[in-house]
């Protein structure tokens, strides 16, 4: 008779924080509610508490070497390092078999992420031209992708899978833009000597790749060992190294799809046809067909996806959460509209808002009108303007360029307030206009989430 296992009470605690942990919209609102969090505390009577736990110093030595750095500074340069890595594979995956893997695919996401990229920046400079603070074009040109996915989630029923995707691949090169503004633009003075350092950490690591080396923990202790902290050193943003590193991990399988089938359907049918020994313990030669199994699904998988998938709800409810309640706590010191209506954070509102509705909306229009690309499967022009409406949430990035792109602490502050206002209206507004789009239809079935 079969019984039923139940489950065991570590089991029974864990259950609810896996489902919570599989629903992607949720990575969104763990988002929204740190970040709501920190502009609480940082208005509450507990805001010297909040200030100060950012500026406790942790510090790593190793002989007569040290590190010492802040809290602040350890999760902006160390934690989103491993953000950025994460990034770089994504990328990588998009453009080895993904949206960007041919130029026809790539067209509308990438034409509408540098439209969104743009357009975003020349309206911030429209209101901060000729002030100190001008060198922050770079802050609205980012789409939070944890947030705009989170709220496109909510209206799956009305909007096409084809839409989803490329939401994720404008994203994903908005990313990549991202970070070569923070390389070539937001990059303090340059140490050659430990630049030339990571360098040949760099090629170690490509080398590696190229002879086959398909260990994690070996990519994981050349990239942070070394290509991390030789970065670091060098005045070139840490973060940066965690996209190269992204680059040097393999994204090919050992053994295909047919091989893999092969080689498993071989194995089960000696395992099935091996003698049990009537034990709890597996026989000297099951052990060695499992064993065997194991190693043909480490083929079959790719070194790259393989981190992607591990690392990803770290990601998505540790590092982006925590980077949140630090960096999104801002203290409303004077009038409230004084702050907002300053031109730092005009410049940072109407980038988010309205350039990058017309920034992706209308790159989007030409080139589909020039017949250089198309629309995605299913999807229709309200599905787009949706879309740009949702890529106006900044968060994440924005905030993140904020910190190495401003320096004095009223235009931190004015512009960390408009990211926050920008990216509750655009998000706000993308989800409003998706709602009322109609319902997919039967015929849409094969387009849907």
């Amino acid at each position: 008779m079969y019984h039923k296992r139940t489950k065991s009470p570590i089991d029974r605690i864990l259950s609810p924080l896996r489902t919570f942990g599989k629903n992607e919209s949720n990575a969104g609102f763990l988002l929204f509610f740190m970040a709501v969090l920190a502009l609480f505390l940082a208005n509450s009577p507990w805001k010297e508490t909040y200030f100060q736990l950012w500026e406790t110093h942790f510090s790593v030595s190793f002989g007569s070497f040290t590190l010492d750095e802040s809290l602040h500074h350890w999760i902006n340069d160390g934690l989103m390092a491993v953000f950025f890595f994460v990034v770089g594979l994504e990328i990588k995956r998009e453009v080895l078999a993904g949206e960007l893997s041919s130029i026809k695919q790539s067209m509308l996401p990438v034409g509408a992420a540098l439209g969104g990229m743009l357009v975003p920046a020349l309206f911030y400079l429209l209101f901060t031209d000729g002030t100190r603070a001008a060198g922050g074009w770079g802050i609205p040109m980012a789409t939070d992708i944890a947030f705009s996915l989170g709220l496109l989630s909510l209206v799956s029923k009305r909007v096409p899978l084809s839409v989803k995707i490329f939401l994720t691949a404008l994203a994903i090169v908005d990313d990549l833009g991202a970070v070569l503004v923070i390389a070539f633009f937001y990059t303090s003075k340059i140490s050659f000597d430990n630049l030339l350092i990571g360098a040949g950490f760099m090629v170690a690591l490509l080398a590696a790749n190229r002879a086959g080396v398909r260990s994690t923990t070996f990519y994981a202790l050349l990239g942070i060992g070394g290509l991390w902290l030789a970065f670091l050193l060098s005045g070139i943003h840490a973060t940066i190294a965690g996209v190269l590193a992204a680059f040097a991990i393999p994204g090919r399988a050992k053994i295909n799809e047919e091989q893999f089938m092969l080689r498993m359907r071989a194995l089960m049918g000696r395992f099935e046809a091996s003698e049990p020994n009537g034990n709890p313990f597996l026989t000297g030669e099951q052990q060695h067909l499992i064993e065997r199994m194991k190693m043909a699904n480490l083929n079959a998988e790719t070194p790259l996806q393989k981190l992607e998938h591990a690392l990803h709800p770290l990601i998505s409810f540790v590092i982006m959460p925590l980077f949140a309640l630090a960096n999104a706590g801002v203290e409303i010191t004077g009038e409230f509209w004084t702050v907002i209506l300053s031109p730092v954070s005009l410049g940072v509102m109407v980038g988010l808002i309205v350039g990058k509705f017309v920034g992706i909306a209308g790159v989007c229009r030409l080139l589909v009108w020039l017949k250089i690309a198309q629309l995605p499967k299913g999807a229709r022009w309200p599905h787009i303007y949706g879309v740009a409406l949702l890529a106006g949430i900044g968060f994440t990035m924005s905030l993140f360029i904020t910190e190495l792109a401003l320096t004095a602490p009223i235009d931190r502050l004015e512009a960390k307030l408009g990211i926050l206002v920008s990216s509750v209206i655009a998000g706000s507004l993308g989800l409003i206009y998706l709602k009322r789009q109609p319902l997919l239809t039967e015929n849409d079935t094969d387009t849907t989430h």
